[in-house]
């Protein structure tokens, strides 16, 4: 069985940490960041990333995971990006996310997470 390497860019250590046991003990591979420097660094690496998973406000940056989501699909076109939030998305940001993608409100059960990455993975 192929394992899913999944990269995690959270600022939040506490979630960043929950987030990471979740998807490891589901039997993802994850890589994680908790800057947009860490986040880079992987993102530009020949390191094997099957999905981004990002909050929409990182680094103080009302649209951090916004940039993050972009400079993802420039190196890695077509590589699903699961965004998520605790603050309202509107239809403009959403007209902003890159495709494929898709999007899990905080807070979020283990189960939701889970679910949005499968579907993400199955279609991609």
């Amino acid at each position: 069985m192929v394992v899913a390497v999944v990269l995690v860019v959270e600022d939040e250590v506490q979630v960043l940490v929950m987030v990471n046991s979740i998807l490891a003990d589901a039997g993802y591979q994850t890589l994680t960041a908790g800057t947009f420097a860490e986040a880079m660094a992987i993102i530009q690496s020949d390191k094997e990333i099957d999905l981004l998973f990002t909050d929409l406000t990182l680094f103080g940056e009302i649209e951090g995971g916004l940039q993050l989501g972009r400079a993802f699909a420039e190196t890695r076109p077509q590589t699903p990006v699961l965004y998520t939030t605790a603050r309202g998305i509107t239809d403009g940001t959403i007209e902003m996310f890159v495709k494929p993608y898709g999007f899990v409100a905080k807070p979020y059960t283990p189960e939701n997470v889970l679910t949005a990455i499968k579907n993400l993975l199955d279609t991609s």
